[in-house]
């Protein structure tokens, strides 16, 4: 065998040396030769001979995928030439020696030595670059492993100088990803300042911003603390600003605009910051304050978004029946919409109420509603559905304060108190997002708010909680405090006033709403914590105010540990659902999924099978009165065991439930994750417990929402028609928020084949003909997506919206079918366009060309690489789907933000510039 594999060696030597050309072989005996010298006895010829080694080695050329010659015929040398430079007296010609030793060292198989980092510091190198981009590679990672095992500072600085000196050269040689993994890798992240410079630090930022969501949570602080101060050192404060917003940090957007001198990027600034539904406190010093104030307050929407219909030629309202298309669906329903023909169902009115709101939201026309007429069909709807009906009129006219108030006043003097109360949520819808100076849904809104009426109440609260959402008004939370103590507050009428508190403080950790949540839970008595439908939104309530906020919800964490546990382990989870939304943390996922994978009822079943055999056996072979006393007792024992089981498995089950829901929320945003979650969710679909697969449709329309991509619009499909009502009535509804403000015909589709398919069913119907109106969400021109600018920053109050819509359809039959389907209009807050408005320096509409296309990742990749993909040409206003990015089709104007997304001021190019 030994022999065989001799022969073998030398076949392959003699093949390799055969397959030498001549200038290989004269090159070989050439190394082979100045490697004679060097280990040879006359010192006067090491230093001419490591030159010309030197020499020959950075000389050589090759191809990508293979081994310079010189470094493959000296690897045999290695040991040689590594003796040589130990005993050589010469300071110059080992420090040259113990350089090409170094750079042999790359090539030989010595695991964990870090032979180039060490010889490459014997021999006191500033020069490291001229070796090449591979060499120094080996010295970073060399260089990461060495600086871990030093354990005093003393020993780390002494690393220092050849770290810069390889920072240096990664920053002058387009290599600047390299130089980030290494000042990471060393957690010496102010290494770089002296070496960012105008050429290089966009390309820095942009890697480090990416490589912050797979870091440790300090060190992710870190980062984008250093890419915020290099974005302002350059003046790019738009970008400066999306990182402020990422964090949540009021007082830096506020420095930002301090710090900015330009009066027009001001105004783009006052734009992003609408955007993300906040309005800041600007200093009087700033000479246009009221102007950035007035952009802030989002109200030029309305009249842009007109403008966007008249252009699109989308103005003309669409009936519920233009949306169902039921002449294609080959069932016979009367136009519903059409007042003088009977009205078929109090369901199926409800529905098209719905429909009819989704559809023309924002456009403040519409053929049901809003018409003269429109009372007549305010009283084709029974109790709560006149409620929704009349609130639709907030949707209709939203963001249209001036305009939508007149019609919806009306409503406030009849006297059936349902359609009074509507109008005043439908008060609330339209401020939505829009700041108004003359606060009317405050003025008209507050004297409801502890009204007689429980109805009035809740539309009172809910209302101002959704106009003032985000705002942190303490004066409005002020006024709704103390609805959720009064004595005459329903459990309906506290969780809608929790759920206010908390979209008006979302993401702030109020105390004071906080402590309140936690005062009224700890006064409710345990029954109603255990079966009330809507205790489940004060806990919710509580995360939304924490919303983001991870460590700070520890102490009301701590609080909720003292309830009975059918509410506890379901309180906590939502907590720790809404502390982590956005982030991506891969550990706390992997906690959801735990409690999602568990099988509690099995284990009940079992056991209560286990206890039913066995009284029965000892019943039986006992024969006197003590021993049947004794078994009665241990029935009623296993009895209590028995009961508790149930409690037990009910509450587990609900916690299941919301940590189903918790994978998507904390996974959103990030891509990576959304992918994995969507494959984690077809196994708890098939393997989890009912109420996991109840809500696993739901997760997956959070993951994908406005997004209706091939393969989630099938998997909700074929949830569609399952056994279990529940898991179908969300699959149904979730199908809507996938499709949401898409158009999308096969989704269309879908839905009318459902609408045959549920034809019997009143609750499915009702279902699909909410999700038929999701999908042609103000005509295909709105999004529900709560991620904007490339995705990159996450809206609290859409996320807000979302969670309390989806809580919503965890008890589907008591909340959506039952009573409280008004909470449908939550999604309000999540409502935008997906545009993008380009304006002059005037704030004018200046229509440009601009191409649009899918978003192409550029991180990392070197030169100018093309930042999108498929292209098309359209003018502006134009709208953008999920991924596409556009990008000004001439050289004619500069945009002032680095995402065309949303508004976007232009500036004219100056004529001298390149």
């Amino acid at each position: 065998m030994l022999k065989d594999k001799e022969v073998a060696e030398k076949k392959a030597t003699k093949v390799e040396k055969e397959e030498l050309s001549e200038e290989d072989k004269r090159l070989q005996e050439e190394l082979n030769m100045l490697v004679e010298k060097v280990k040879g006895p006359d010192a006067a010829l090491y230093l001419p001979a490591l030159e010309s080694l030197r020499t020959l080695i950075r000389s050589s050329t090759t191809s990508m995928t293979s081994v310079p010659m010189p470094l493959k015929f000296l690897r045999d040398h290695y040991g040689t030439l590594k003796e040589a430079a130990e005993n050589m007296k010469d300071k110059k010609a080992q420090d040259l020696c113990c350089s090409i030793v170094s750079v042999l060292a790359m090539g030989q198989d010595l695991r964990d030595s870090r032979e180039s980092l060490k010889y490459c510091l014997k021999a006191n190198q500033t020069d490291v670059g001229d070796w090449g981009h591979e060499y120094v590679r080996q010295l970073e990672g060399e260089l990461a492993e060495e600086w871990d095992l030093q354990e005093t500072e003393a020993d780390k600085m002494k690393l220092l100088p050849l770290i810069e000196n390889i920072i240096q050269f990664d920053m002058k040689h387009n290599a600047e990803i390299q130089a980030c993994d290494l000042v990471m890798e060393i957690d010496q992240l102010n290494l770089l300042d002296k070496y960012v410079d105008k050429s290089n630090y966009q390309r820095v930022c942009l890697y480090f911003l990416n490589c912050a969501w797979y870091v440790d949570e300090s060190d992710r602080g870190n980062i984008l603390k250093l890419i915020m101060d290099y974005y302002m050192r350059f003046q790019e404060y738009p970008r400066a600003l999306c990182l402020a917003m990422q964090l949540n940090q009021i007082d830096v957007m506020t420095d930002i605009f301090n710090h900015c001198s330009d009066p027009i990027m001001r105004k783009q600034l006052a734009y992003m910051v609408g955007r993300q539904q906040i309005t800041l406190n600007l200093s009087d010093d700033l000479a246009d304050s009221q102007d950035l104030i007035t952009i802030m307050s989002n109200t030029h929407v309305n009249d842009n978004f007109h403008t966007l219909a008249r252009e699109l030629d989308i103005m003309e309202p669409k009936t519920p029946d233009e949306v169902y298309k039921t002449w294609l669906e080959g069932l016979v329903l009367r136009p519903t919409y059409n007042l003088d023909v009977p009205v078929d169902s109090a369901r199926h009115n409800l529905a098209s109420t719905f429909v009819n709101a989704f559809v023309n939201a924002g456009f403040s026309r519409d053929k049901l509603v809003s018409v003269e007429d429109g009372n007549k069909w305010m009283f084709k709807n029974k109790q709560h559905g006149m409620l929704s009906a009349c609130a639709s009129l907030g949707l209709i006219h939203l963001w249209d304060v001036d305009g939508g108030l007149t019609p919806i006043d009306k409503y406030l003097y009849t006297a059936e108190e349902y359609i009074k109360s509507g109008a005043l949520l439908a008060l609330g819808i339209v401020n939505c997002g829009v700041r108004n100076e003359c606060d009317p849904a405050l003025a008209l809104l507050s004297d409801y708010v502890l009204h007689e009426s429980v109805t009035l109440r809740i539309g009172a609260v809910l209302g101002l909680g959704l106009a003032y959402a985000g705002t942190k008004r303490s004066d409005v939370v002020s006024l709704l405090l103390p609805v959720m103590t009064d004595k005459k507050s329903t459990s309906e009428v506290v969780a809608m006033t929790a759920l206010a508190c908390s979209l008006i403080t979302v993401s702030t950790g109020d105390s004071e709403v906080v402590s309140t949540i936690l005062q009224v839970l700890q006064d409710m008595p345990n029954t109603e914590l255990l079966q009330g439908p809507y205790t489940r939104f004060l806990p919710l309530a509580l995360g939304i105010c924490c919303l983001g906020k991870k460590s700070a919800t520890e102490a009301a964490a701590a609080v909720l540990e003292v309830f009975p546990d059918p509410f506890k382990s379901m309180a906590l989870v939502t907590l720790k659902m809404c502390a982590f939304a956005g982030t991506g943390d891969v550990l706390v996922v992997q906690d959801f999924l735990h409690i999602c994978s568990e099988h509690y009822s099995a284990d009940k079943k079992e056991d209560s099978k286990d206890k039913k055999d066995s009284p029965s056996t000892s019943g039986g072979s006992s024969s006197s009165s003590d021993k049947d006393k004794k078994d009665s007792k241990d029935k009623d024992k296993d009895k209590d065991k028995d009961d508790k089981s149930k409690d037990k498995s009910k509450d587990l089950s609900s916690k299941q439930a919301v940590a189903t829901l918790a994978v998507a929320v904390v996974a959103m945003g990030e891509q990576v994750a959304e992918e994995m979650t969507t494959r984690i969710f077809g196994q708890l679909g098939r393997y989890g417990e009912p109420t996991v697969r109840r809500a696993v449709p739901l997760a997956i329309a959070l993951s994908s929402i406005s997004n209706p991509q091939l393969s989630v619009i099938d998997v909700l499909n074929k949830y569609s028609h399952d056994l279990d009502e529940e898991v179908a009535h969300n699959a149904i509804f979730s199908m809507g928020l996938v499709g949401a403000g898409t158009n999308n015909a096969r989704l269309a589709t879908m839905l009318r084949q459902l609408a045959q398919y549920h034809a019997k069913n009143t609750g499915h119907l009702f279902m699909v003909r909410i999700a038929q109106g999701l999908t042609h969400l103000g005509k295909g021109t709105l999004s529900l997506c709560p991620y904007h600018t490339d995705r990159q920053i996450m809206n609290p109050v859409a996320v807000a919206g979302l969670l309390i819509t989806l809580f919503s359809f965890l008890d589907t039959k008591n909340i959506i079918l039952g009573k409280s389907h008004y909470l449908l209009y939550t999604l309000a807050t999540a409502m935008y366009p997906r545009w993008l408005v380009t304006l002059d320096e005037d704030l004018e509409q200046l229509p440009v060309s601009v191409r649009v296309g899918q978003a192409v990742d550029v991180i990392g990749k070197a030169g100018t690489p093309k930042t999108i993909a498929g292209v098309h040409t359209h003018t502006t206003p134009v709208l953008l789907a999920v991924g596409e990015r556009a990008e000004l089709a001439t050289d004619e104007y500069i945009p002032l933000t680095p995402v065309m997304e949303g508004f976007v001021i232009l500036k004219k190019k100056p004529q001298d510039a390149e």
